[in-house]
């Protein structure tokens, strides 16, 4: 069983930055995809960005690419998302996600059913003011 706390949702102005962090306690996480995912009111979850067991790879949304940048420190099993230039767009719930242990890396899955992400964490919020 993989747990999942996400922190470092906040309320900022547009253009500032964010940390969101993400604490995994269980088994194997330095074998386990991690992403990031959000959902804002209305809207269905989408992925933001996720990152491969060895951080070899990674994936953003086109809506993130140059602003968001995914990381993870497998030694503190956290994986966390820096948000720069934040827009009122990225407000939203973010989740962060594990994948089953040993997946493989399918970036074109990830933001579908079929995405392999197995555990999920119960979400912080960020509030971007216009």
């Amino acid at each position: 069983q993989v747990q999942l706390v996400e922190s470092g949702g906040g309320l900022v102005q547009t253009g500032a930055s964010l940390r969101l962090s993400c604490a995994a306690s269980g088994r194997a996480f330095s074998s386990r995809t991690m992403g990031w995912y959000r959902q804002a009111p209305g809207k269905e979850r989408e992925v933001v960005a996720a990152i491969s067991y060895s951080s070899a790879n990674t994936y953003y949304a086109d809506s993130v690419k140059g602003r968001f940048t995914i990381f993870r420190d497998n030694a503190k099993n956290t994986v966390y998302l820096q948000m720069n230039s934040l827009k009122p767009e990225d407000t939203a719930v973010y989740y962060c996600a594990a994948s089953t242990s040993g997946s493989t890396w399918s970036p074109l899955f990830l933001g579908t059913e079929k995405s392999g992400m197995a555990y999920w964490g119960k979400g912080t919020l960020v509030t971007v003011s216009s």
